[in-house]
């Protein structure tokens, strides 16, 4: 269970660092009327709402279809996304 409580962790923090979430939160917190506990509190519920939404979605759908198969959909989605990034790249896209 620890063991894939850190795959997610990591795979969760690698995945958003850097992102446009965090851009966008990193522009809302240089407004100085603005306070930054607010920003952060709204900024983690923000992210465990959807990752609700997901566990969630992610149940149903594995009562439907085969855990594998979305495991595969998931990891072809994550190359194709590679993919496209790389050839945008060098198209100056």
């Amino acid at each position: 269970m620890l063991r894939y409580l850190l795959i997610v962790f990591g795979t969760v923090f690698l995945a958003e660092l850097g992102d446009k979430t965090q851009l966008a939160i990193l522009l809302f917190s240089t407004k100085p009327e603005v306070s930054r506990v607010g920003i952060a509190l709204a900024g983690s519920l923000a992210l465990v709402t959807t990752t609700v939404i997901a566990v969630v979605i992610g149940d149903r759908l594995a009562h439907w279809i085969n855990p594998k198969f979305l495991e595969g959909a998931a990891a072809i989605g994550f190359i194709l996304i590679g993919v496209f990034m790389f050839v945008s790249l060098f198209r100056g896209e």
